[in-house]
């Protein structure tokens, strides 16, 4: 009974606030309500069992993904009256592909009420006393599934080195630092006399 009334209350306040993502007009807001539903649904982990995931949730995504967009919103100046400006040119293509997700969302649940996603589940190994969860995970994950553990991992790799990429802009008038410089100057190029005229001083050009 407890653990029902549990599921139901993480579950509608995880749909609650996925669904106030999308739809707080504050960005900052979308980010906490993102939070809030990372935190339900571990919460929903928890209830299946599955502690290593639900700990991973919060660690990874809530700790450091989460966090980092709510710096970056922050600190970013958006125009968000200028990104309002195309909203209802871009209303049609948003509820296609509105339709999509909602189509998928209801043939998968289909499929799990038919017990098609359990078909396989037969074959993975339960966690036992003497497995624990985080055990059976990794045995999954590196002898079933090991190709395409790596291939997820090589797609956030190259995820990263395009955002890195397409983010990395050289300002043209900024000093930056040279260590190869640095390290192989000599007295000529470290020191440079002034002759001064008496009485005269220096030019403040000269001294940049």
């Amino acid at each position: 009974m407890l653990q029902g009334i549990a599921f139901y209350l993480l579950a509608t306040v995880a749909v609650v606030s996925a669904l106030l993502v999308v739809t707080a007009r504050n960005p900052v807001h979308s980010v906490l309500f993102l939070i809030l539903a990372f935190f339900s649904s571990a919460g929903l982990f928890v209830l299946l069992g599955a502690e290593f995931l639900a700990m991973l949730l919060v660690v990874v995504y809530v700790g450091a993904v989460a966090v980092l967009f709510l710096f970056v919103v922050m600190m970013l100046d958006v125009d968000f009256v200028r990104l309002r400006e195309g909203f209802a040119r871009y209303l049609p293509f948003a509820l296609v592909i509105a339709a999509v997700l909602l189509t998928e969302m209801i043939l998968i649940s289909l499929a799990v009420v038919n017990g098609g996603a359990a078909a396989g589940l037969d074959t993975l190994t339960p966690a036992t006393p003497e497995a624990s969860n985080i055990e059976v995970i990794g045995r999954v994950l590196y002898t079933d599934y090991v190709y395409i553990f790596q291939a997820a991992g090589i797609v956030l790799l190259i995820a990263m080195i395009g955002a890195i990429v397409l983010t990395l802009r050289h300002k043209p008038g900024v000093k930056r630092q040279s260590v190869a410089t640095q390290v192989g100057r000599d007295a000529k190029t470290a020191i440079e006399i002034k002759a001064a005229v008496t009485g005269a001083g220096l030019n403040p050009e000269e001294l940049r």
